[in-house]
């Protein structure tokens, strides 16, 4: 089943997704991408950065706003066309992050949907905040 078409979304739409990222998460991250910072991987290394702890890869936060293009908004058949990030705050093992994208724009005749997204933590912080570009499924 695909998702919405560009003549089913709206401009101010909006989705979510919240998932607490657990210790297992960053590490199959890091198996995934090879990225083995000790930041996120060695808490021993980790308490010496400003950070004092281990911190989660920035781009499996940004994964969170990929699910959302991917599964309800659009959803399925959505093909991700571009993406600027802005990282504000670390997100930590046992954070919750809720991910929310909204529709900013729409161009029906190029068929792309511009989203701006962004992620809290269960205090409310803003841990990232970004923009981009969609092409929602077309109908068959």
């Amino acid at each position: 089943m695909l998702g919405k078409s560009i003549n089913e979304i709206e401009v101010g739409d909006k989705a979510y997704f919240a998932k607490t990222i657990s210790e297992t998460d960053v590490y199959q991250f890091a198996a995934v991408t090879g990225d083995f910072n000790p930041a996120h991987v060695n808490e021993a290394y980790a308490e010496g950065t400003f950070f004092k702890h281990r911190i989660a890869h920035g781009q499996l936060t940004v994964s969170l706003i990929s699910n959302i293009l991917g599964t309800q908004l659009p959803g399925p058949g959505t093909i991700f066309v571009s993406s600027s990030v802005k990282f504000m705050a670390p997100v930590y093992i046992e954070d919750t992050i809720e991910a929310v994208v909204e529709v900013a724009e729409i161009n029906a005749e190029k068929n792309r949907l511009k989203f701006k997204a962004w992620c809290t933590n269960q205090n409310g912080v803003r841990v990232l905040e970004s923009e981009g570009m969609v092409m929602p499924p077309k109908k068959r």
